[in-house]
């Protein structure tokens, strides 16, 4: 009996040891994992920011009324349509240091921001068009938050003819 008694006592000992080891290799690999998922999100939300970037300039080169829809999934972050300042704002708070914090940089029409916030940084895809376009939406000088989803937003992306400026004007409205 005692020798039964043993072997029981030693399996559960080998069990806790087992889940302490898991447990510590969890710990210790779970902020690498966060941070590899956040790179590749960001890496999406990058060629996402090109290409609604894209798509204005293609409805910009037609003529009035000329719109495109696109697909947006947001897995993470959100998407500001700032009328008001005729930009088109991506933000992500990430456990991944996408680019040196406190400085700005461009790829291709894009502005990349990265801004260290604690552990976490805060990235910043900016598409800036005051002077280039009269950015609005739905037809207003409003803004509109787009937060992450499960289901893909759909966008259209239209011009709207010329303001008073003789600038064009980019509507942009979530269906």
């Amino acid at each position: 009996m005692k020798k039964k008694a043993q072997v029981l006592i030693e399996e559960v000992l080998y069990i806790l040891i087992a889940l302490a080891l898991i447990g510590m290799v969890l710990v210790f690999s779970y902020p690498k994992i966060q941070e590899t998922q956040d790179k590749a999100t960001l890496e999406e939300s990058l060629e996402m920011m090109q290409n609604i970037a894209d798509t204005i300039k293609e409805v910009n080169q037609g003529a009035e009324g000329n719109q495109r829809i696109m697909e947006l999934k947001i897995k993470k972050g959100e998407i500001l349509i700032n009328a008001i300042n005729d930009s088109l704002v991506f933000e992500l708070e990430s456990s991944y240091l996408y680019s040196e914090p406190g400085r700005q940089y461009s790829r291709g029409d894009l502005v990349i921001l990265t801004t260290q916030k604690g552990k976490s940084s805060i990235v910043t895809f900016s598409l800036k068009y005051k002077d280039i376009f009269n950015i609005t939406y739905a037809g207003k000088e409003e803004t509109k938050n787009i937060e992450k989803a499960s289901l893909p937003y759909k966008i259209v992306i239209k011009k709207n003819g010329r303001d008073a400026n003789d600038t064009p004007i980019i509507d942009v409205e979530v269906l």
